[in-house]
């Protein structure tokens, strides 16, 4: 079965899938040079993470470090790389929310 017109609506529709692929890329480009950074025990730990959520930088503090208390390092260390990677994830959902809330897809939104 033709539908009459068709071929219009099949062109738009592809015209309108490249343009929602070039959004999608060039805003992945942007979470890749994006960085969200957070930081436990009043800065002693710094973490960097990019907007898509690779951990990109750890900072350490020589003052952090007490041979006599590794597992408070280890939990400054988890507390900032948790919370960087946890503002990657809120900026990737505000920036891809955009592109992908009307598409019904699941995991996108």
């Amino acid at each position: 079965m033709k539908i009459p017109g068709g071929g219009a609506l099949q062109k738009q529709l592809m015209r309108q899938m490249e343009k929602f692929q070039q959004d999608l890329d060039a805003a992945q480009k942007e979470l890749d040079e994006l960085r969200v950074e957070a930081a436990a025990g009043g800065g002693a730990v710094t973490a960097v993470a990019n907007g898509s959520g690779e951990l990109t930088e750890l900072r350490i503090s020589p003052e952090a470090v007490d041979p006599e208390d590794v597992e408070m390092l280890q939990d400054l260390v988890l507390a900032a790389v948790r919370e960087a990677l946890q503002k990657a994830r809120q900026v990737q959902e505000e920036k891809l929310g955009d592109l992908t809330g009307g598409l019904g897809i699941p995991g996108l939104r």
